[in-house]
């Protein structure tokens, strides 16, 4: 692989340390205090992930991340920002932790406006693809280069067909961001699991999978399809207790680490980095060194048509996989 990285990279962080990329009045320094701490736990690069809000901090937060991606110290960690939302389904249990409030219809002219506040360093954008008006807009977005994911919806084979041939090629956290009872046959997670054009996202914290459905998804996705994120939350780093996030969603972060919504029950974020994500694969037995450090680095960087080679120089500790495990020198 040539030169490799010191570490992972992670297509989706949300923030950490009690900050959020979505959070209101959300500034460089900030940003800067996210990315360095990222790559001080292992998480070479990432992708500064937005979720479902409001106008007014689209439009600011998303002009402070391309800020921060000029700061050469900072940029260089940061490949682009993974717009997660709003163009998802508002319906139970698909629409997760997301604000339903600030839920849209796919819109090309407001995607417009948020890749020109964001400086067109949008690079993911994930949407649900039976929206009226989402297959428009996923062939618009690919033809800019924007990676096009699958996530928060209930669509059906066909329209999730619909969209690979639009140019969707991802899809986001396999298996959650829908909900907890879904019909045994009809339902998005086989499909998403046996398609073999699209990559799929999966958390491997622990928590928002048991350890049969990520053996299954190896299986099914193998390892060049299969991606791991840790999907990290605003509260990624703090301790337990009872906190707002998102804009006044309030969730609890439990003793074990499991972030959840105290009103809806649903999953609101991991509070695992790459390392813990990494480590958590690993001891599963499911893979070699060599595959866990592809589906950890290597594909990511493949989605964003990008080599290890091309973060190979980035600082911070390098990780360092011995007895089954990661650990950072």
């Amino acid at each position: 692989m040539g030169s490799t990285p010191n570490g992972f990279v992670d297509l989706q962080v949300n923030g950490g340390k009690g900050i959020g990329f979505s959070d209101p009045w959300l500034t460089a320094k900030q940003v800067k205090r996210i990315t360095m701490e990222l790559a001080a736990q292992g998480t070479s690069a990432y992708c500064a992930t937005v979720i479902t809000t409001k106008q007014e901090v689209y439009r600011e937060n998303l002009r402070v991340i391309a800020a921060a991606m000029k700061d050469p110290e900072v940029g260089q960690h940061i490949l682009g920002i993974h717009m997660e939302g709003p163009f998802i389904s508002s319906e139970p249990g698909a629409v997760g932790a997301h604000p339903i409030e600030h839920v849209q219809a796919s819109d090309i002219t407001v995607f417009d406006k948020f890749q020109k506040w964001a400086d067109s360093k949008i690079r993911i954008l994930t949407v649900a693809p039976e929206i009226p008006g989402c297959l428009e807009l996923i062939r618009y977005a690919v033809a800019q280069g924007v990676i096009v994911s699958l996530g928060h919806h209930l669509a059906s084979d066909t329209d999730l067909d619909a969209a690979v041939t639009a140019g969707a090629r991802l899809c986001t956290h396999v298996g959650n961001g829908m909900p907890n009872q879904i019909h045994r046959h009809k339902n998005p997670l086989w499909w998403q699991l046996a398609n073999d054009q699209v990559s799929g996202m999966f958390i491997t914290d622990g928590h928002h999978l048991p350890a049969n459905l990520i053996k299954v998804a190896l299986r099914a996705k193998v390892v060049r399809r299969f991606i791991v994120t840790s999907d990290a939350s605003p509260l990624a780093g703090m301790p337990p207790g009872e906190y707002d996030i998102f804009g006044g969603l309030h969730v609890v972060l439990d003793g074990s680490g499991r972030i959840y919504s105290k009103q809806s029950e649903s999953l609101a974020g991991s509070s695992s980095t790459m390392l813990e994500c990494m480590n958590y694969l690993a001891s599963l037995n499911l893979l070699t060194a060599d595959e866990l450090w592809r589906v950890g680095m290597v594909n990511p960087l493949r989605v964003l048509g990008m080599k290890p080679d091309d973060i190979a120089v980035l600082n911070g500790p390098k990780a360092i996989f011995d007895n089954n495990r990661f650990t950072l020198k």
